[in-house]
């Protein structure tokens, strides 16, 4: 059994007890969380949602908390000495997902 959910602008196909790294959502560790917004439930057979499915939820509960490698951002243009050096760290949450409710 599976699920389509979507969350910080991305959609991800998630199982029971899969931990997956989504968008931060600023929660504690151990806490619980509810997805509503679910695309698209897989029992046997699709159910598709417009746009999601009625009375679908997936549950999950928070694992860590954090901040991803360094991504380097260079800009630099010819000729005129212009260069800018910039890093960035995404932050991240980790969850575990429970149950799928259909």
């Amino acid at each position: 059994m599976y699920a389509i959910i979507a969350t910080g602008g991305k959609q991800y196909k998630v199982e029971e007890g899969e931990i997956i790294t989504i968008e931060k959502l600023g929660l504690e560790e151990g806490s619980k969380y509810t997805f509503d917004q679910v695309l698209a439930v897989n029992n046997g057979k699709l159910t598709v949602g417009t746009p999601t499915v009625s009375g679908a939820t997936v549950e999950a509960e928070v694992v860590k908390e954090g901040r991803g490698k360094k991504v380097i951002v260079y800009k630099y243009k010819r000729k005129s000495g212009y260069h800018k050096k910039n890093g960035h760290r995404q932050a991240f949450t980790q969850v575990k997902i429970n149950k799928i409710n259909a």
